[in-house]
């Protein structure tokens, strides 16, 4: 039997201040992203591309840390006083695969 099919589709809803932040951040990674393909496109110098590079990572780290401090306090918090605790251990498998 295909589990995928049982699996029940989770979602969260956002306040608006904390979804148009979201939607900001990621807009903006958007663009940076064509700006490096435009980069390689015209053959830009390969250290101007890795520079831009750089910046994109650290624009996604920073809607990471965003993102997950919203769902610590949503979230999470939430599952905890509803007496689900293994939100604590999806939440240390989520951490993990953050800090690779």
């Amino acid at each position: 039997m295909d589990r995928r099919c049982c699996e029940i589709k989770r979602t969260t809803d956002r306040p608006e201040n904390e979804y148009k932040s979201l939607v900001n951040r990621l807009n903006r990674i958007e663009g940076q992203i064509r700006g490096i393909r435009k980069m390689v496109e015209n053959n830009a110098y390969c250290a101007d591309i890795l520079t831009q590079s750089a910046a994109v990572t650290a624009a996604m780290n920073s809607f990471n840390k965003e993102l997950l401090s919203n769902h610590i306090h949503s979230c999470v918090v939430r599952d905890i006083q509803d007496g689900n605790t293994q939100i604590v251990d999806e939440l240390t498998v989520l951490i993990q695969k953050l800090m690779k």
